[in-house]
């Protein structure tokens, strides 16, 4: 019996070392885009949205309770002027009580270039106070169909009187 036992747990340990282990056939991808966030501006300019707020949100320091959607450019560098190559498309929620903390929920969505096309789901906290944040990416479309990985955000620049803001993402990803 102790032999089975034996036999049987040594063959689930290779299927969930084989499952765990990329395939030849898998692909690592890095790449970088500059996110911009642009709060001000009004309707035509904007784009982000509030949709929905806490009963203290306006008068907690982190927004408490805010949730934005948003279709910010990606652009190839840190201006907004650079060379557009996809949409952040998505939202986050203000879910930091005591710290500026974002529940960061939105697809790359890419329209230009080697990407044109696929897509890359973004997943997680974003404690927007700490100088590198890091993110899951948990899926794609396209190009990137079966992707998981991980990005590092970092502001590159923010406009406190406004709330715009540049964030440069690094992603790494493994897909199909």
């Amino acid at each position: 019996m102790a032999a089975k036992s034996f036999a049987a747990l040594s063959c689930l340990f290779a299927m969930v070392l084989l499952a765990a282990t990329p395939s030849a056939a898998q692909k690592e991808t890095q790449l970088r885009v500059f996110w911009h966030d642009v709060v001000s501006g009004g309707p035509n300019v904007s784009t982000v949205a509030t949709v929905a707020e806490g009963p203290s949100s306006n008068t907690s320091a982190t927004g408490f309770g805010s949730v934005m959607v948003i279709d910010d450019p990606l652009t190839e560098g840190p201006n907004l002027t650079s060379k557009l190559v996809g949409r952040a498309q998505g939202m986050y929620v203000s879910a930091g009580k005591d710290s500026l903390s974002l529940m960061m929920a939105m697809n790359f969505v890419f329209v230009d270039g080697a990407y044109n096309g696929s897509s890359l789901a973004i997943l997680g906290a974003n404690p927007a106070e700490r100088k590198v944040r890091e993110m899951a990416v948990v899926g794609g479309t396209g190009m990137f169909r079966f992707a998981r990985g991980y990005c590092e955000a970092t502001t590159r620049w923010f406009d406190a009187n406004t709330g715009d803001a540049t964030v440069e993402y690094n992603l790494h990803v493994r897909h199909d």
